[in-house]
């Protein structure tokens, strides 16, 4: 089954809630391979969306599911590079 959002396939779970709800996922999961440096600057903006999304949350019922949504990647632990085993 295919899904459409304005005119943009979402092939998965990741690009429908981006297209569908305005969510940057990446924002607020990380990438994996980010230096410390990046880490800190994404979760600072991310913990600043996250405080404008929960403020809005309160008079808007769909704004809050997803916050909540950002909310819990913002808690999952860090994606992390698999390392390479060289022998």
């Amino acid at each position: 089954m295919e899904a459409f959002v304005a005119g943009h396939e979402a092939v998965s779970a990741r690009d429908f809630a981006e297209l569908s709800l305005g969510l940057d996922v990446e924002l607020f999961a990380g990438l994996p391979g980010e230096s410390r440096a990046e880490r800190r600057v994404r979760l600072a903006v991310a913990r600043e969306a996250l405080t404008e999304l929960l403020e809005a949350g309160e008079s808007d019922e769909l704004t809050a599911g997803v916050a909540a949504l950002a909310q819990s990647l913002l808690r999952r632990r860090p994606v992390q590079r698999a390392k390479a085993v060289v022998s």
